[in-house]
C-alpha cells in the first residue's frame, strides 16, 4: 500500500501513480557525511535539518510535500504521484545541513512514476483522524495499522492510501500546546468494491442532524477505529467515481473563437490619425454649459425675485407694525437709562492700599465720578 524508503546516494525510486509515496530522510544516514567534533568522553548529536527542491527549481513539485519538526527528527517526503508525471524521472536535490558546523552534504533522489492498471479505484474514502499528526501517520506501523482498520469494517480486495494531508494544509488551526493536542490529518484511501453499511450511516439523516447540531454521530463500526484512532465521522468524505457524470461541455464557436486552421491577423501598424473635438466637446463643453445655465437661474431666483424691506411692510397689518415699533423704541430706552446708572462699587472689590506708594486709597468715590466705565479689578500699573 505504501513504498519506504531510506535515504542513499543518487537513489531511484519506482512509486506508482496514485498510490502514497512515502520517503524518509534519516539524519543518522547523513551523520557520517559530516566529521565529529565533540568533545572527549561526548556523543555527538548535531542538529540537522533538510531542504528538498527539484533540480533547477526553488521548489519541489506540487504533489510533493515535506515534513520535518525538529532539527532532531527525521525528514519525510511524501505525496500522491500524478497521472501526468508517469514516464519522466523527477529528481529531488536533498541539502542536509549540519546546524552546529554549518557544512552541508547533498544527494539526489530519482523519482521513476509507474502507471498502475488498477488505479483510480472507483471507491474513495477520505477519513479525519484527530489525534494524530501527519509525521505520526507515514509512519509506516501506524499507516498499516490503520488501513487494517479499515479494510476490516470495508471487506474489500483491494486497498491503496491515496493520500495524507496534514489538516493544516486544509485550513485547520495550530492546536494549543495543551494535553498533548494534535493537529489532525486527512487519510484518503481507495477500493474496489461500494462502501459498507457502516460508512454509510454517516448519511443518514439523523447523524446529519446531529452533525450539524455539533454532536457526535451514532456509527456502529466506530468502536474498531477507537482504541488508536479518534476519527471525526462528521469529516468524512465517499466519492464514488462510477456514478459522476462528465462535465465536458461542446465548444459553441461564435466572436472571439478562430475555426480550426485559422490564423491570427494582428492590426496594421500604421494607425489613422483621430480628431478629438468630438470627445472634447462631450466631456468639457456640455457639463460646463449645463453648470453655467443652473447657475444663472440660481442667481436670477436669488438676486432677482427678493420681495425686499417695503413689500414686506405692505403685507404686514398696521397693528403688528405698531407693536413691532413699540417694541423696539422701549428696547432702545432701557439701553440707555443702563448706561445712566450709578452704583457705587462694593468695597470687596476696591484697592486699599496703592500698589506703589502704599498710601491709603478711600473706599468711596465722589457722587461725580463716573464709575459706569471703571473696570471691577484696578490694572496694576
Amino acid at each position: 500500500y505504501t513504498i519506504l524508503s531510506k535515504v542513499h546516494s543518487d537513489r531511484n525510486v519506482y512509486p506508482s501513480a496514485g498510490v502514497l509515496f512515502v520517503h524518509v530522510l534519516e539524519r543518522e544516514y547523513f551523520k557520517g557525511e559530516f566529521p565529529p567534533y565533540p568533545k572527549p568522553g561526548e556523543i555527538s548529536n548535531d542538529p540537522i535539518t533538510f531542504n528538498t527542491n527539484l533540480m533547477g527549481y526553488p521548489d519541489r513539485p506540487g504533489w510533493l510535500r515535506y515534513i520535518q519538526r525538529t532539527p532532531y527528527s527525521d525528514g519525510v517526503l511524501y505525496g500522491s504521484p500524478t497521472v501526468e508525471n508517469v514516464g519522466k524521472p523527477t529528481i529531488i536535490e536533498i541539502t542536509a545541513y549540519n546546524r552546529r558546523t554549518f557544512e552541508t552534504a547533498r544527494h539526489n533522489l530519482i523519482i521513476n512514476i509507474m502507471s498502475a492498471e488498477d488505479f483510480p479505484l472507483p471507491y474513495q474514502a477520505e477519513f479525519f483522524i484527530r489525534n494524530m499528526n501527519v509525521e505520526e501517520m507515514l509512519a509506516s506501523e501506524v499507516l498499516g495499522d490503520f488501513l487494517g482498520a479499515v479494510k476490516n469494517v470495508w471487506q474489500p480486495e483491494r486497498l491503496n492510501a491515496i493520500n495524507i494531508t496534514s489538516a493544516l494544509d486544509r485550513g485547520g488551526r495550530v492546536p494549543l500546546p495543551i494535553n498533548d493536542m494534535k493537529e489532525g490529518v486527512y487519510v484518503m484511501v481507495g477500493a474496489d468494491v461500494p462502501f459498507s453499511s457502516c460508512l454509510r450511516e454517516v448519511e443518514n439523516p439523523q447523524n446529519q442532524l446531529r452533525c450539524s447540531q455539533e454532536m457526535e454521530p451514532v456509527i456502529t463500526c466506530d468502536k474498531k477505529f477507537r482504541t488508536q484512532f479518534h476519527i471525526d465521522w462528521c469529516k468524512i468524505s465517499l466519492v464514488d467515481n462510477t456514478k459522476q457524470v462528465s462535465t465536458f461541455q461542446e465548444v459553441i464557436r461564435g466572436e472571439g473563437i478562430l475555426p480550426d486552421g485559422g490564423e491570427y491577423k494582428p492590426p496594421s501598424d500604421t494607425l489613422k490619425s483621430r480628431d478629438y473635438y468630438s470627445d472634447f466637446l462631450i466631456t468639457l463643453a456640455v457639463p460646463s454649459a449645463i453648470a453655467l445655465v443652473l447657475f444663472l437661474i440660481l442667481a436670477y431666483i436669488m438676486c432677482c425675485r427678493r420681495e425686499g424691506v417695503e413689500k414686506r411692510n405692505m403685507q404686514t397689518p398696521d397693528i403688528q407694525l405698531v407693536h413691532h415699533s413699540a417694541i423696539q423704541k422701549s428696547t432702545k430706552e432701557l439701553r440707555d437709562m443702563s448706561k445712566n446708572r450709578e452704583i457705587a462699587w462694593p468695597l470687596s472689590t476696591l484697592p486699599v492700599f496703592h500698589p506703589v506708594t502704599g498710601e491709603v486709597v478711600p473706599p468711596l468715590h465722589a457722587d461725580s465720578y463716573d464709575n459706569t466705565s471703571m473696570p471691577l479689578m484696578q490694572t496694576r500699573q
